[in-house]
C-alpha cells in the first residue's frame, strides 16, 4: 500500500487540504487569519484564501514524516530569510500562532496527539487518513501514466 513517501508532495497537500476543508469541521481559520503574515520574514499576507487548510495539511505531512516534532522545530522549518537592505539577510522563525492553532485544531479532530516533552505525533486516525489519500493519488497516477505500474 502506498504511503505519503510514494506520492508527490504537492498532490498529497492539495488533496489533504480539500479533505480538511470539506470533512473536518474542527479545522477552520479564525477571523484574524485574513489579516496576518505567516512570519516576520514575510512582507505580505498569504494570497491564497485557503492558506489555512494548506498549512494544516502541510503540518500533518511534516508530523507524519518527522514526528514527533515540536512547535519550535516547526517554526524553524516554516521560517525564512528577512530582507534588511544593505545590512544583509538574517534567518527568521515562522510565526508561532499560525502553527500552534492549526495543531490544536488537528488535535481536536483526533488526527494529532501531544507527546510529553517530545512534541506532536500522528494518531492512528491521522496516519490512516494520509495513507488512504496517498493510495487514491497513486491509483489516479497509475491510470494516467501506465508505465508507473511496472515500477510500483
Amino acid at each position: 500500500m502506498p504511503t505519503v513517501y510514494n506520492v508527490p508532495t504537492d498532490e498529497i497537500l492539495k488533496r489533504t487540504a480539500e479533505y480538511l476543508k470539506k470533512n473536518v469541521s474542527e479545522v477552520s481559520p479564525p477571523q484574524w487569519a485574513a489579516f496576518i503574515k505567516t512570519g516576520s520574514h514575510r512582507e505580505k499576507t498569504p494570497q491564497n484564501p485557503d492558506w489555512w487548510y494548506i498549512r494544516s495539511a502541510s503540518l500533518l505531512r511534516k508530523i507524519y514524516v518527522n514526528g514527533p516534532i515540536g512547535i519550535s522545530r516547526l517554526r524553524k522549518e516554516y521560517g525564512g530569510r528577512s530582507k534588511k537592505g544593505n545590512v544583509g539577510k538574517h534567518e527568521r522563525r515562522g510565526g508561532g500562532a499560525v502553527i500552534r492553532i492549526p495543531l490544536q485544531q488537528l488535535e481536536k479532530a483526533g488526527l494529532v496527539k501531544k507527546v510529553e516533552k517530545k512534541g506532536r505525533m500522528m494518531t492512528d486516525k491521522g496516519v490512516s487518513l494520509l495513507d488512504s489519500l496517498a493510495a487514491e493519488i497513486q491509483r489516479q497516477l497509475e491510470k494516467s501514466i501506465p508505465e508507473l505500474r511496472k515500477y510500483s
